[in-house]
């Protein structure tokens, strides 16, 4: 590599200007000056570290269709002379061209945590790649829709960086995951789609597409049809009054693993998920044989969603809640044809513990354990009293079995 640049140095020397015009500004390197050493398979720096720069896959780049040149963004090179130049150079400024992009950077997570010390956190050139940087259009770009997961991935993946959850996988098997990777989608979301490209932050920062009062906003930015149905819910209504426990889309759905909600095993863990919530009214839906069904792995009876609705949830006080007084008939009829008024008097979540809301139930119930209890201590006396008298004769009939054997020798 030197003795290519022992000519480049003769050349210089010959070619030296006149005095005249020897104040002159130099000129800056060439594309083709930088190649001459950066060019070779075989360039490494003192430590050993590759600086190859393929011409090629340069040529083919976003930054070489817009003219641009080495000195461009490596701009302390650009008016030196001396040659092989300092192997520590100025650190690749983006902003002047990307000024926008770098101000959403500056105020991401990466950027903070890069500001902490964490050097593996991405920057510019862990997404985009740095010589052979392409357009998002273009189908072999990092950052083209199709490929963002797997970009994504490399940090948030089983073998990313230490610590980091394995998100990638669990996007991978999700629904948009199979539609983006398998199907080769494009409408299909991926990372940036709900975390943004520059300006990803924490979800516990309330400016955060994915902080918990944006969820909403993020995921009907896809599903638009699902926005009024979840505002006019009482979900969506403690939400707008600051209830923190208040369900959104990911709590339902999770974030990254979401599954189709026609799965059986979607639809068996969504019972339990309304649950963790709704304790004791999953409780009493277990003691129903529409509970009890469930609890064994099948699907098809009523679940909460069946009965309640899915995002348009409302309280059976509101006439048009699906459980209310008006609408109870309609709802059971969806799998009962035949249901009539006294059918739809079903209490689903009838609780034996609850004197207010079920007096009949509640006390039919402690009538039962009282008289479970009762036939359990009677017979248990008796069979105490009887033992005594049971060994009594046990004893008496050992005691004749012996008289009558010693009286017949």
């Amino acid at each position: 590599m030197r003795t290519r640049w022992l000519f480049v140095l003769l050349a210089a020397a010959l070619l030296r200007p006149s005095p005249a015009t020897a104040q002159a500004a130099p000129a800056a390197p060439t594309n083709d000056d930088c190649l001459t050493c950066h060019g070779e398979p075989g360039a490494v720096r003192a430590d050993g570290r590759p600086v190859v720069v393929k011409a090629e896959a340069f040529g083919a780049s976003v930054h070489a269709a817009a003219g641009l040149a080495c000195v461009d963004c490596h701009a302390d090179l650009a008016r030196t002379t001396d040659f092989p130049h300092p192997e520590k150079l100025a650190r690749v400024n983006c902003a002047p061209c990307h000024e926008a992009a770098v101000a959403q950077y500056s105020a991401s997570v990466h950027a903070q945590a890069r500001a902490k010390g964490e050097l593996q956190a991405a920057t510019c050139i862990d997404c985009h790649g740095m010589h052979d940087i392409r357009q998002k259009t273009d189908p072999v770009s990092r950052t083209h829709h199709l490929n963002v997961p797997e970009t994504c991935g490399r940090c948030h993946g089983p073998k990313g960086a230490k610590g980091a959850p394995a998100v990638f996988t669990q996007f991978e098997d999700s629904i948009h995951g199979r539609a983006l990777l398998a199907k080769g989608l494009v409408v299909a979301p991926n990372c940036a789609s709900c975390h943004t490209a520059h300006e990803v932050r924490r979800k516990s920062d309330p400016a955060s597409h994915v902080y918990r009062t944006n969820v909403v906003d993020t995921c009907t930015k896809c599903h638009e049809g699902i926005r009024p149905l979840y505002e006019r819910g009482i979900h969506a209504q403690a939400v707008r009054a600051g209830n923190a426990l208040a369900p959104v889309c990911s709590d339902c759905h999770t974030a990254h693993g979401i599954a189709s909600t026609g799965t059986n095993d979607w639809q068996l863990q969504i019972v339990r998920e309304c649950g963790t919530c709704h304790e004791q009214s999953l409780r009493t839906y277990r003691d129903t044989f529409h509970g009890r069904v469930t609890e064994l792995g099948f699907t098809r009876v009523a679940k909460c969603a069946d009965c309640h609705g899915a995002h348009d949830i409302l309280p059976a006080s509101n006439p048009l809640s699906t459980v209310s007084a008006q609408g109870r008939l309609t709802t059971c009829r969806k799998c009962h044809a035949g249901a009539n008024e006294n059918f739809a008097k079903y209490d689903p979540h009838a609780d034996p513990h609850d004197t207010r809301r079920n007096p009949a139930l509640a006390y039919a119930s402690r009538f039962m354990q009282v008289l479970l209890g009762g036939v359990f201590l009677f017979f248990g006396m008796h069979t105490l009293l009887w033992f005594p008298r049971s060994w009594q004769l046990r004893r008496d009939r050992r005691r004749s079995g012996g008289s009558s054997s010693g009286r017949e020798a």
